[in-house]
């Protein structure tokens, strides 16, 4: 089961405790304080990885410990500081700290951020030895380290993004380029079926489910948008089945201005899909039509190679540059 968002709790280590101990050396028998200071606590970080499946493996985690330092030693040895705690999450992801709203956002492969911090130790007995006090028993305990819920929130990071009504062909068409082959994943998501697709070392993401009302939460709603806000290029996939073309493309350029400026901004090339289903008069006309609102359409059909070919070489530039 894919999961693209998911809440845990964490807490960084707590410090260790200040010792109270005395130093014995031989021939004496009492040579003063040496208890030593306890190690800080181990803090947590998220690490973006390149794994958008991992948060699948979190679900049945109870909590993200980080080591607690250790006590304070003996002859003045400082406490063993406590091993830092890194959860891995897939690129994309928004991480928030549910309580002071803090939002981390982890959008390359191999970032890291902190998001608590460990605890410090305490001191130990020596730390408070002075020419008044030669025997001090004073000794400090160790902090508790930050702990905190937080909600991680997968935002797909693709290439090129397919979007478009229900049943535009927009799966056959990942298929068909990436010849299955090189197939990233095929993963559920928590209302939604995506796919992703390896393309000349590029992701495709096929990102099916969008209604008219989506940018009001209707149907799948933000739950789509927010799935294609991050690719690069918007590959619109409009079937030549639909009864009206132009609408269809209007309809879902409609949800994308009104959810954000910016997604309704970004490159975008209009692919005419199933044109092996109607008359080329039919796919003459509605290029036509749709190249009045962008002048990027171009028509494809999954059964024919050289349409196909064609895409690949023109979507391999586009990528590239």
């Amino acid at each position: 089961m894919f999961i693209d968002e998911i809440t845990i709790q964490a807490r960084a280590g707590r410090g260790g405790d200040g010792a109270v101990l005395w130093r014995h050396e031989k021939g004496k028998e009492f040579s003063g304080p040496s208890g030593g200071n306890g190690g800080k606590g181990g803090c947590v970080f998220v690490k973006a990885v390149r794994d958008i499946g991992i948060l699948s493996e979190y679900r049945h985690v109870k909590g993200f410990f980080a080591e607690n330092g250790e006590a304070g030693q003996k002859n003045s040895r400082h406490g063993k500081d406590g091993e830092d705690l890194v959860i891995k999450v897939p690129v994309g992801s928004v991480v928030t700290n549910r309580e002071t709203r803090r939002v981390v956002n982890l959008l390359e492969d191999g970032q890291v951020e902190k998001i608590l911090e460990g605890g410090k130790g305490g001191l130990g007995n020596e730390y408070f030895k002075s020419s008044r006090n030669t025997s001090p028993t004073e000794h400090t305990p160790g902090k508790a380290g930050e702990e905190a819920e937080f909600f991680i929130e997968l935002s797909l990071v693709a290439d090129a993004g397919f979007i478009g009504l229900p049943n535009a062909g927009k799966s056959t068409l990942l298929n068909a380029l990436t010849n299955a082959k090189a197939k990233v994943g095929n993963f559920q998501f928590t209302t939604l079926e995506p796919n992703l697709g390896s393309f000349y070392g590029f992701i495709l993401a096929d990102i099916p489910g969008l209604i008219e009302g989506a940018s009001e939460g209707k149907g799948l709603g933000h739950k789509f948008l927010r799935h294609v806000a991050r690719t690069k290029i918007l590959v619109h996939c409009v079937s030549l089945e639909e009864e009206d073309a132009v609408l269809s493309y209007e309809t879902v350029r409609k949800e994308l201005s009104a959810f954000s400026k910016e997604l309704a901004d970004k490159e975008e090339i209009v692919l005419l899909t199933k044109t092996d289903l109607v008359s080329s008069d039919k796919v003459s006309e509605v290029m036509g039509s749709l190249k009045k609102k962008n002048p990027q359409v171009y028509s494809v059909s999954a059964i024919d190679d050289n349409s196909l070919k064609d895409f690949q070489t023109l979507l391999s530039r586009r990528l590239s540059g």
